[in-house]
C-alpha cells in the first residue's frame, strides 16, 4: 500500500497524500471533472482546495491506483464512523471516474479493459460488503453509522454497473463466472436485509417517539434510508431476472436452502410506517419495496432448473419460515383488497408508482396455493377472505372482478439510482446537525410496464380464479387426505361469519338472500373467466371453478344464513353447520331464481354445462365434465329428510372422521338425485358433487390432454427423461405449440409427479387380496379360480397354471350376476384370441367379473401404451359390476385412474385391460 501511495503521490506539486486526494475531490462530479480534464495537460487537473491550496493531480495514476488503496484502507482500519465516512468517499470518486471512462480513452483502458484494475473493483465491492456485515451490533444506533453504512451499500452495488456493465445480462455473467460469486451472494443479501433493520429501527414507534420534536427531520431521514434500500434491493431484483444468476443463486444452499431469501423478505413485509401515513413518498416507498422483494420470490419459484419451494421444504425450519412469509403475502392481500378504489383519494398534490404489489402478491398466492406444501395453509388463513369477497354485493362484486376498468390501478417503475448525488446526501446529512438545511433527495422512477389498465384488470381477476381451483383441487396420491374437501367446507362455514370487517367500505348481501348472492357473484365471474380464455386463464381453471360452483350450490341453504342464526351457526363449529339443514330447501323457488338469472348472463347458458351423450367423439382427447342442470334437479322432501338425518349422524361422530363420512353424506345425496333424475338414457346427466369424485377426474397440470398424450408417447422412448435438462427443455418447446406454455421447469416437476404417482400405484397393487380390492392377485401369487379346461367342475379351486388366461366363469353364471341384453349367454366361457367388435367379460385377478364389454383394440398403441408390450387390449366397458371408483390396472392422467374417471375424460367407458383376464362370450 506504502509504494501506490507514494507513486500517487509523486503526481501532486503539494504534499498532498492519497488519502487529502480523496476527501477534497469526491465532491466533484463527472461533469466537473470532465470540465478539468479537459483543460488539463497530460491528463492532470489542476485543482484549488478549500483552504486555497493550488494541487495537481495525475487523474490516470489516481484511477489505477485507487481500488487498491480503499482495499488497504479497508483492510488495516478500525470499524467506526470515520471508515465508512472515507469509503463513501473513495467509491463517490470511482463511480465518477467510471462514468467518464467513455469519454477518455486513457480512463476507458484503466477502469474498463485493465483486467487487473476491474478485479481490484470487484473485489473492493466484496470486501465492503463483508467489512460491512460487522456493523450488526449498531443497528439500533441513532447516531450516522445507519445513514452512512445504507448509502455505502447501495453505492458499492451500483459502482459495478459502472465499472463492469450497465447491462444487466452482461454484469450477470461476469458475477457468474467469478470465483467468489456464492460469496457475494451471501454478504450481499446480508448487506441489504442490514440496512432492511436499520430502517425498520427507524419506523420503530419509540424511535419516533425520540425524535417527535423534529419530525421533518426524522421523515427526511427516514424517506433517504427507503431509497438506499431500494436501490440495494432492486439491484439484487435486477440480477435476479437474468436466469443466469437467478439459477445459481437457487443452488446457494444458505439463502435457498436455509432460508436466506426468506429471512429478508420476511424483513421487508414486516416494514410498516403507521406514523408516516400521510408521507406519500414513504408509503409508496415501502410499497414499492415489498413488491420488487416479492418479485424476487416469483422469479425464484419460476425458475426452470430447482424448485425453490422444493429446496424450502427440504427442512423443517425453512418450510415454517416460508409459511410465515406466505402469511404475510397473504395480509398483504386482504389489506389491499380491502381498500375500496372508489373511496380512496390522493394524499398529495404529487403521487408515486407504488409498484406491483397487489398482483405480485396474487401470483405468490397463486404458486402457494398450487404446492401441496402450502395448499392447507392458505385454505386455513385465506378461505374467510374469499368467501367476504363473494359475500359481497352483486355491484361491487362486479366492480371489483368483472369489470375491465378499475379507478387506481398498480404501477411499477424502476428507482434511476445516481451514486453521487446518494452518497453526498448522507456524507452532508452525518456533517451538518441541522438536517433542515438539507434539502430532500428525489430520484427520478422510470416506468417498466406497458401493460393496459384492461391488460392489468384481466391479469388480476385470473389469478383471483387460479387461487379458489388451486384450493379446490384435490389430487389422490399427491395431497394429503385432510385436505380432501378442506377448502370447500371452511369456505361454507366461513360465509356464516360477518364480512363487514374485512372489507369494511364495501356494502352486503345479509340474511337469507346472501346465498342467492354469493351463487349469483360466483355465476358472473364463471360467466367472465370464459372470457379470458386462453389468453389470462386456461380451460383446467375455469372446470376447476365450474365444480366449486356446482358442490357449492348443492350444499348451501339460504335458511342457514338467517341473522338471528348466525351466532348459532357459529357455535356449532362454522363449516358443518352448513350441512346440518333442519328444512328441506325450496328447490323449486331455487331453480326459478336460478334461471331468471342465468338468463340475465348470456355467456352462461346450458351448453356450458358439459353432458355425455352416446354421440361424443371418441377421438378428440378433451377432457369432459358432467354437470348437473338445475332445471333436472328433483328431489322429494321425504328423501331430504333422510339424508338430513344421514348428515347429522355424520357431523356428531366425531372430529376425527367427520370430513371422510361427511363425503359419504354428500355421496348419498349425489345418488338420490340421479336416481330421481328423469332423464333420457342416451343423454343421461352424471352429478358432480363429491369432492372424491371430482378431484379424482383431473391432476391440477398446466398441460392439456394432447400434451399430456405426447409426452406419453415420448416417455415410450426416452423412460428416465428426468434425468435430463437439455431433452426436458426440448420437449417444453414442442409441447408450448400443441397449447399453453411449459416450461422446463415445470415439466420437470410433471415428470417427477408422474413418476412418484406411478410408484404409489405400483405399490398400492401389491398388498395381499382383500375383498374391495379387484386387482389384488395382478402381481402373481397364490389365486383363487377355475380352470377353464374343466368348465364342467365348477366347485374345483386349482391353483393357476403358466397359461395366460386360467380362469373359470362359473361364479359370473348366478343369479346375482343376471345377464345383459346385449349378450346371448354365458354357455361355455373360455379364453380366445381378441379381435375388435367382439363381446367380452372382463375378470379380475381372483377370476371375479369386473363387467361386460365389447373390444375396442387389440394392437398397436393407446394414449402412448403399446398394447402389445403390455399384453392388453382396449375395451369398451358396457355393464359394469365393480364400482365405478374401482383403480384401473393402467391408469393414465389422460385415460382416467378409475372407471368413472375415464368414463368422464372419454365419454364412455373405455379401459386398458389386461387380455389374460378377458373372455369372449358365445351362444350356447
Amino acid at each position: 500500500m506504502r509504494q501506490g501511495e507514494g507513486e500517487a503521490i509523486s503526481t501532486v506539486e503539494q504534499a498532498i497524500d492519497l488519502i487529502s486526494v480523496v476527501k477534497e475531490i469526491h465532491g466533484l462530479n463527472s461533469q466537473e471533472l470532465n470540465k478539468l480534464l479537459r483543460d488539463s495537460e497530460n491528463f492532470t487537473i489542476h485543482f484549488v482546495t478549500e483552504k486555497g491550496l493550488d494541487v495537481k493531480i495525475d487523474v490516470e495514476k489516481l484511477a489505477g491506483f485507487l481500488p487498491l488503496h480503499l482495499i488497504a484502507v479497508l483492510v488495516s482500519s478500525d470499524r467506526d464512523e470515520a471508515l465508512l465516512r472515507y469509503l463513501l468517499c473513495g467509491i463517490r470518486i470511482l463511480h465518477s471516474l467510471c462514468e467518464l471512462a467513455p469519454r477518455h480513452t486513457k480512463l476507458e483502458q484503466i477502469l474498463l479493459d485493465d483486467v487487473k484494475v476491474s478485479e481490484q473493483l470487484i473485489d473492493l465491492v466484496f470486501y465492503v460488503l463483508i467489512v460491512l456485515n460487522d456493523y450488526r451490533q449498531d443497528i439500533h444506533d441513532s447516531g450516522p453509522v445507519p445513514v452512512l453504512l445504507s448509502a455505502l451499500v447501495a453505492c458499492s452495488f451500483y459502482l459495478l454497473t459502472g465499472c463492469i456493465s450497465s447491462q444487466w445480462q452482461d454484469l450477470a455473467l461476469v458475477m457468474v463466472a467469478h470465483p467468489k460469486v456464492d460469496m457475494f451472494m451471501d454478504v450481499a443479501c446480508r448487506a441489504i436485509h442490514l440496512v432492511v433493520r436499520f430502517l425498520q429501527n427507524k419506523l420503530s414507534v419509540q424511535h419516533i417517539e425520540i425524535c417527535v420534536k423534529s419530525s421533518s427531520t426524522t421523515e427526511s431521514m427516514v424517506n433517504y434510508l427507503c431509497q438506499q434500500c431500494e436501490a440495494s434491493l432492486q439491484f439484487l431484483q435486477l440480477l435476479c431476472q437474468q436466469k443466469p444468476f437467478r439459477e445459481r443463486l437457487l443452488k446457494n444452499k444458505e439463502l435457498c436452502g436455509k432460508g436466506g431469501i426468506l429471512f429478508l423478505a420476511q424483513s421487508i413485509l414486516k416494514l410498516h410506517a403507521p406514523d408516516f401515513a400521510e408521507s406519500s413518498a414513504i408509503v409508496a416507498a415501502l410499497s414499492r419495496l415489498k413488491a420488487k422483494v416479492l418479485s424476487i420470490l416469483l422469479h425464484l419459484c419460476e425458475a426452470e432448473s430447482i424448485s425453490y419451494l422444493d429446496e424450502v421444504a427440504s427442512s423443517p425450519a425453512s418450510l415454517d419460515l416460508a409459511k410465515s412469509v406466505a402469511f404475510e403475502v397473504l395480509e398483504l392481500l386482504k389489506t389491499g383488497l380491502s381498500k375500496n378504489p372508489k373511496h380512496l383519494s390522493a394524499s398529495s398534490d404529487r403521487t408515486y408508482p407504488m409498484g406491483l404489489l397487489q398482483l405480485n402478491a396474487m401470483r405468490l398466492a397463486d404458486i402457494f396455493s398450487d404446492d401441496s406444501n402450502f395448499r392447507s395453509y392458505i385454505t386455513v388463513y385465506f378461505t374467510e377472505f374469499l368467501s367476504a369477497i363473494f359475500s359481497l354485493s352483486h355491484g361491487d362484486f362486479l366492480s371489483m372482478w368483472c369489470s375491465a376498468d378499475l379507478p387506481v390501478r398498480e404501477e411499477d417503475a424502476t428507482l434511476y439510482y445516481e451514486v453521487f448525488a446518494a452518497a453526498g446526501w448522507a456524507l452532508d446529512s452525518v456533517s451538518s446537525s441541522d438536517l433542515s438545511n438539507t434539502s430532500n433527495l428525489e430520484f427520478t422512477f422510470i416506468p417498466n410496464s406497458n401493460m393496459s389498465q384492461a391488460s392489468y384488470v384481466h391479469q388480476r381477476t385470473s389469478l383471483f380464479v387460479k387461487i379458489i381451483a388451486n384450493l379446490d383441487c384435490f389430487v389422490p396420491n399427491i395431497c394429503e387426505e385432510q385436505e380432501r374437501n378442506l377448502f370447500l367446507h371452511k369456505f361454507l362455514g366461513c360465509l356464516l361469519m360477518d364480512p363487514s370487517k374485512l372489507l369494511p367500505s364495501y356494502a352486503f348481501i345479509t340474511g337469507p338472500q346472501k346465498a342467492s348472492a354469493v351463487q349469483r357473484n360466483l355465476r358472473s365471474l364463471l360467466s367472465h373467466a370464459e372470457s379470458l380464455i386462453p389468453t389470462f386463464l386456461n380451460m383446467e381453471d375455469l372446470q376447476l371453478l365450474r365444480v366449486f360452483f356446482d358442490n357449492l350450490q348443492l350444499l348451501m341453504n339460504p335458511s342457514e344464513f338467517e341473522e338471528n342464526r348466525v351466532q348459532d351457526d357459529r357455535s356449532l363449529g362454522g363449516c358443518s353447520s352448513l350441512l346440518l339443514r333442519r328444512e328441506p330447501p325450496n328447490l323449486n323457488n331455487r331453480n326459478g331464481n336460478l334461471k331468471e338469472e342465468m338468463s340475465e348472463n348470456s355467456a352462461f347458458q346450458e351448453e356450458h354445462f358439459y353432458v355425455r351423450n352416446s354421440h361424443m367423439d371418441q377421438a378428440d382427447g378433451v377432457t369432459r365434465r358432467d354437470m348437473i342442470d338445475d332445471k333436472d334437479k328433483s328431489i322429494t322432501p321425504s328423501g331430504l329428510k333422510e339424508i338430513d338425518r344421514d348428515v347429522q349422524n355424520v357431523e356428531t361422530s366425531g372430529s376425527d372422521t367427520s370430513s371422510t363420512k361427511g363425503k359419504n353424506a354428500v355421496d348419498k345425496l349425489a345418488e338420490r338425485q340421479r336416481e330421481n333424475a328423469d332423464v333420457r338414457e342416451d343423454e343421461k346427466v352424471e352429478t358432480v358433487q363429491t369432492e372424491e369424485k371430482h378431484r379424482r377426474k383431473r391432476k391440477r397440470t398446466i398441460m392439456n390432454d394432447e400434451q399430456v398424450t405426447i409426452m406419453e408417447r415420448a416417455l415410450l422412448d426416452e423412460p428416465e427423461m428426468q434425468r435430463n435438462t437439455a431433452l426436458i427443455q426440448s420437449w417444453a418447446d414442442k409441447l408450448s405449440h400443441h397449447g399453453s406454455e411449459v416450461t422446463c421447469s415445470q415439466l420437470r416437476n410433471w415428470l417427477n409427479n408422474r413418476k412418484a404417482r406411478l410408484a404409489r400405484l405400483s405399490k398400492d397393487a401389491r398388498p395381499p387380496p382383500e375383498p374391495d380390492n379387484a386387482f389384488a392377485g395382478k402381481q402373481g401369487g397364490p389365486q383363487q379360480g377355475h380352470s377353464l379346461s374343466a368348465p364342467d367342475s365348477p366347485g374345483q379351486e386349482t391353483t393357476p397354471s403358466n397359461t395366460r388366461g386360467t380362469r373359470s366363469m362359473s361364479r359370473m353364471n348366478t343369479s346375482e350376476n343376471p345377464v345383459a341384453p346385449e349378450f346371448v349367454d354365458y354357455g361355455a366361457a373360455e379364453f380366445v384370441q381378441c379381435k375388435p367388435g367382439q363381446f367380452i367379460v372382463l375378470v379380475d385377478g381372483r377370476g371375479q367379473e369386473i363387467g361386460k364389454g365389447k373390444v375396442h383394440q387389440v394392437q398397436g398403441k393407446w394414449w402412448g401404451k403399446s398394447l402389445e408390450e403390455s399384453g392388453s387390449c382396449v375395451v369398451d366397458v358396457v355393464d359394469l359390476k365393480a364400482d365405478r371408483w374401482v383403480k384401473l390396472p393402467y391408469p393414465s392422467e389422460s385415460t382416467g385412474t378409475s372407471f368413472e374417471d375415464a368414463e368422464k375424460k372419454l365419454g364412455v367407458m373405455r379401459v386398458m385391460w389386461d387380455s389374460n383376464k378377458i373372455f369372449m362370450l358365445r351362444p350356447q
